[in-house]
Parts: C-alpha cells; structure tokens; sequence
C-alpha cells in the first residue's frame, strides 16, 4: 500500500485521485496540500482525505506518508521535488518536469543523488490505445517506425496560471507538445536520440504573450522524424491523434474526440461531459471511463508496481528532462526560423546511430520500390537498376 500526499488540489489533482482511490484501492491519497485552506478542505471532503496541509514542506515530511505525487502548477514542480527527494520520499511529478531543461536537469539530479523513485506523469503514454500500439511496433509488425505525428489540440486549459508564460513556461508548446513529443519518442524508440527540431509557433487567436498554437518537426539521428501539432483554438472538445508509418506498416490511433460512445440529445445532459468538452446539447461523446481512456489507470499501476518491485518505471524524470530539452530547442527554433540542435547534457540510449537503410534486394541487379495491383488486374513492379540508378517498371500476370 502507497500511503501518499497528493500536492495540488486543481483540475490533475483530481484526476490523479479518482484514478488512485479506483484502481488498486490498497493505495491511499492520506493528505492533500492545497495554497488555500478552503480548496485543501473541500477537496479532502470529497475524497476522503484525513489530513489538509498548507505548508508543503510539512505536507512531504509528514512520516505517515512514504509517495509523493505532485499535481501542482509548472513553477512549483521544482520546489516540490527537491523537498520529496531531501525527505527521501517516492516522488511522481506531472508534466512538464521543469519549466526547462535546466530546471529539469537540477530536479532529475536532486532524486539520482537522494536514490529515490521517481516517475513522470505523462499518462499519454499510457493510454489502452497506445499501450497496444506499442505492443505491435516492439513485435515488428510495422517494421522500423520512420516517422510519427502525435496531435492534441482543444479550446485551451483549465486554470489561470496556465495562460501566464512566467508561470508555465510557454504556451501550447509546454502545455500540449510535451505530451506529444513524448509519445513519439516512444514510438520511434526512446534509445533513439533526438538531433534537431525545427518549430513554428504563433498567437493566433487569445489574448495572450504565449503561443496558442505550434507545430514542430523533430529529426532522431536515425533517420526517424516526429510531428507534432498542439493548438488551444481548437474548437468541439479533446482531439487526441496519433499516426505511425514504418517500413512494413502503418497505424492510425483516435483517443478520445471520437469515443465509440455517442449520444444525441436536445434536451442536454446538464452537467460534465468529458474533458474539454463544449457542448452538453446536440451530438455529445461522454467516455465510459475517463480516468482509465486517458492512462491514469495503467501509469499509476506501472509505477506503484515498479516501487513495490524495486524496478524503473515506463517514464522516468530522465524521460521528463529529454522532453523539456526537445521543448527547449523548440522555443529556441520559433525565434530564429530555422533547424536547431537538441542540446542534452545526459544521454542514456544509443550512440552513433546509422541512418535506417530500407533498401530491399528484388534481385541482384535491381532494388525493390513498389508492387501495385492496376484496376485490370495486372501487377506492376517498380524498380531502381543498381548499376545505372535507373527507375524502371516490369509488369507480371496478376
């Protein structure tokens, strides 16, 4: 049993709670830090917590809990990981690790020098749907991953300080590619290591300094490229997309705007629909299990697992600050308009990784490009001359 003090009593907070009181009910949320008492006090009510600090530093030191999981606002991760890891407890962080990479560094330091365990919230990662697409790419049945889009957008997030970039971080970029850098890194191999991205961002639309909308490219030192593609402007709730295209495959994944449970009402349903949800009139999409469709589920089970075992968990803060890092380079591309370097100080996977090669012998002279079936039933084969690097096309019986 996780005995744990929840630091946050915000829109994640809860989450965090629903899916930690739900899931293995052995583990227990015993206390919540809130910087108000009377948010502290209502949240403990409705989840029936029996302790309500204010002061964090006596929230994480308070010897009946042994796990720290923080859903507090960007600025205030550092603070709160670097007191869990002096007290020596088990520290799980939401996204993003730090408000940078050198943030995020000074924090994943912190917890490696105190040895404890800690994990990154990025439940993303951990959705039923990508858990499954991830099973297929380790199996090979797509080959080698050669590129990869992940794509969040919706009509912009919850709380004040999110929109205040000396609060956050950034923008959309901090808030939502995070998520989806991420997700890529593990489709096309977290040992694989990321070059150099080249980003556009811009406000297009709110009242803001931060960018409300971005769009990014990041090159692996394979070959591989990732896309990502966030946006608070979005209009009609929570888009949620991945794409994979490999040597031998392809997938397509929808996590959660379309939900494969639709409900059309004129009445309306008066009340929460799901996240980022707009409308509670006309064609709405509710979600059987929220908590469990967006990852909360599978990741806390992943990392309590793993402190019980004395294992790592799928998302380290290491995998935090490699994030924050990409976001950095980012930032950095938005300003100067062209390809920058991901600069990393720590790097744990490969090195000196070659470009991918996809060449494929059809014979000995020639190298394989394409096999299609035309609308008369014949077969048509491209192929490349390995001796004059002509294109050529051979046709076969069908």
């Amino acid at each position: 049993m996780r005995k744990i003090a929840m630091l946050g009593s915000g829109f994640i907070a809860d989450f965090y709670t629903m899916s930690i009181h739900g899931l293995r009910s052995r583990d227990k949320v015993i206390s919540v830090y809130a910087r108000s008492q009377e948010k502290g006090e209502k949240f403990a009510r409705k989840w029936n917590i029996p302790k309500v600090f204010t002061d964090m530093a006596a929230a994480i030191y308070d010897s009946d809990i042994d796990t720290v999981v923080i859903g507090l606002p960007n600025f205030l991760h550092k603070e709160a990981v670097l007191l869990a890891a002096e007290a020596g407890k088990a520290v799980l962080c939401t996204k993003p690790l730090g408000m940078n990479a050198k943030d995020a560094k000074e924090i994943l330091d912190a917890v490696e020098k105190a040895g404890v365990f800690h994990g990154y919230l990025e439940d993303l990662v951990y959705t039923p749907k990508t858990q499954k697409a991830l099973q297929y790419i380790r199996s090979g049945a797509l080959g080698t991953p050669m590129w990869a889009r992940s794509r969040e957008t919706h009509p912009g997030p919850h709380s004040d300080w999110f929109w205040d970039s000396n609060l956050s971080g950034g923008g959309a970029i901090i808030d939502l590619a995070c998520h989806c850098i991420e997700i890529t890194r593990n489709y096309i191999g977290k040992d694989i290591r990321p070059v150099e991205v080249v980003c556009w961002a811009d406000t297009l639309m709110k009242p803001i300094e931060a960018e409300d909308n971005a769009v990014g490219l990041i090159r692996y030192e394979n070959g591989a490229l990732a896309q990502f593609e966030v946006s608070w402007t979005f209009r009609g709730g929570l888009d949620l997309r991945d794409e994979v295209s490999g040597t031998e495959g392809s997938m397509r994944l929808d996590n959660f705007l379309r939900t494969g449970f639709e409900i059309f009402t004129a009445a309306g349903s008066e009340g929460y629909v799901s996240e980022k949800s707009e409308a509670d009139k006309g064609w709405i999409f509710p979600v059987g299990d929220e908590v469990h469709e967006l990852g909360y589920n599978n990741m806390f089970a992943d990392m309590f697992d793993a402190i019980e075992n004395g294992t790592a968990c799928q998302e380290t803060f290491y995998d935090g600050y490699i994030v924050n890092a990409i976001m950095d380079a980012c930032y950095k591309s938005v300003k100067t308009k062209r390809w920058e370097p991901v600069e990393l100080e720590i790097w744990r996977g490969k090195t000196n990784v070659a470009k991918m090669s996809t060449l494929k012998d059809y014979d000995e002279h020639h190298w394989f490009v394409k096999e299609e079936v035309m609308p008369d039933g014949s077969v048509k084969i491209i192929l490349k001359e390995k001796s004059s690097n002509k294109i050529v096309q051979r046709w076969k019986n069908f």
